[in-house]
């Protein structure tokens, strides 16, 4: 049986392992085509949607942007927002299971421009990372790739998510603008949003 580890304990022997040393001494390429800036949101699996966003607002303090009926999520989702971005956690309702640390539904991690979407997508394809989504979101309105790590967990790289105030109301449905390709995201922008490349031939 594996004991807890202890937070106050500093194992300095073990700092010295050469195969940890090697852990901390990776780094990018110098050739890296995009920026990562910061985790955009986390959704996660929850069983009670209802019982898990009356915690996020009223102990934690979110604020709902938008919620998704059982038709467009299994199990509903709630998306929560923190600062004036649409959501910072997302809750999807219908886990069967006991939290083990493995309900994480997908993590996002933001980029400062429209170009570097487009340069990701090449990126990880020509790393042979398959890409299963590209193009606009719904709600939110950030254009994105979408793909797994080695382990399977789903990650995404974003640009663009609506930004929403305290008192302020997140942008209708009907100026959604789903894309299932980052070209039709730029060509159906919804209002406001400046869907324009800089460097025009990332396009395909």
């Amino acid at each position: 049986m594996s004991r807890k580890p202890r937070r106050d304990f500093v194992d300095e022997e073990g700092l010295k392992d050469p195969d940890l040393s090697a852990l901390g001494q990776l780094s990018p390429p110098p050739e890296m085509p995009f920026t990562i800036t910061k985790l955009g949101h986390v959704v996660v699996m929850v069983k009670d949607v209802q019982r898990s966003a009356d915690f996020y607002t009223k102990v934690l303090g979110f604020r709902v942007s938008d919620v998704y009926p059982e038709s467009m999520m299994p199990g509903k989702m709630v998306f929560l927002r923190f600062n004036h971005d649409h959501h910072g956690v997302a809750l999807v309702g219908g886990s069967q299971r006991e939290v083990d640390n493995c309900e994480l539904h997908h993590m996002a991690f933001q980029v400062e421009t429209l170009d570097e979407v487009f340069r990701a997508r090449d990126h990880l394809e020509k790393h042979n990372v398959p890409i299963e989504f590209a193009g606009r979101r719904r709600s939110g309105c950030q254009v994105a790739v979408e793909f797994r790590d080695p382990d399977g967990h789903v990650l995404e790289i974003y640009w663009n998510i609506d930004q929403v105030g305290p008192e302020e109301k997140a942008r209708s449905a009907d100026q959604w603008r789903a894309a299932v390709s980052l070209e039709e995201a730029i060509d159906n922008a919804p209002p406001g949003q400046d869907a324009t490349l800089a460097d025009t031939s990332l396009r395909r």
